[in-house]
């Protein structure tokens, strides 16, 4: 009998044995598959100076694309050409998909830096210049983000805008989504150079000698309408929002100036 029971425990433990090896083997199979798949979810794009960026299924971005798709919405590009580029909210302005194959990226810098449009007619949108706005690096990773075909990059998406609390507040979230801060400063203060314009700077948007010249929201709505294109690059102009920003917008946007300093 102590026999037998010898061998019923050898046997148990050839059958534990075998489990744990099916077990194993089967493990390996799923983390093949699983690596497998992760593999093939990965694409590689091109990005500006033919470098390239790797985009993966589950929203991964290359560092500069990512880069670039948050200074596209800072910068409210999206406002003139579109969420990601994709065009729609004017006839006068082009959706950007695709774009890497129309313009070089050389080009590409240019027209950021140096802007484009009808500068001299106020009913036509004009792309503002950048030059002295924006940095180097910015530029190129905006231009990496427009060769890689302006992926969806989590979190870059403009502010959304509160209704319901009044016309200032909603004017205060316009100010950030149409990118008004990255020229007239934080809290309309201004100080950003501007070395060709007649007192080296953009002006405030506050302050004793904007409230005696702007002292009717219709001054404020008209002149944000039609812009102030001084002259061509490197100075900073005020773009002509007419035709993009509407009419409600632009209301807000002059009771949120009035609450300035």
């Amino acid at each position: 009998m102590a026999r037998k029971r010898d061998m019923s425990e050898v046997v148990a433990e050839a059958v534990i044995v075998l489990i744990a090896l099916g077990l194993a083997f089967v493990a390996g199979i799923a983390g093949w598959a699983v690596g497998h798949e992760t593999r093939s979810g990965t694409r590689t794009v091109t990005v500006s100076g033919g470098a390239t960026g790797t985009v993966t299924s589950s929203g991964n971005v290359d560092p500069r694309v990512a880069a670039g798709a948050h200074d596209f919405v800072s910068f409210a590009c999206g406002q003139c050409h579109g969420d990601r580029g994709s065009g729609g909210v004017s006839p006068d302005v082009p959706a950007l998909s695709g774009v890497a194959k129309q313009l070089t990226p050389a080009r590409l810098r240019q027209i950021i830096n140096h802007g484009l449009g009808e500068s001299k007619n106020p009913t036509k949108p004009y792309m503002p210049v950048w030059g002295e706005v924006i940095s180097k690096r910015q530029v190129s990773d905006l231009v990496a983000y427009l060769r890689a075909d302006l992926p969806a990059v989590p979190t870059a998406e403009p502010a959304p805008i509160p209704t319901g609390q009044g016309l200032a507040v909603e004017g205060a979230a316009l100010y950030t989504r149409y990118g008004c801060g990255n020229c007239h400063g934080p809290n309309g203060l201004g100080g950003v150079p501007n070395p060709q314009s007649p007192d080296k700077t953009v002006p405030s948007l506050s302050g004793v000698v904007f409230r005696g010249e702007f002292n009717t929201d219709k001054k404020v709505i008209d002149f944000i309408r039609s812009g102030s294109v001084i002259g061509l690059a490197p100075i900073v102009s005020m773009p002509h929002w007419g035709g993009i920003i509407p009419n409600e917008q632009l209301r807000a946007l002059a009771a949120y100036l009035k609450t300035l300093k």
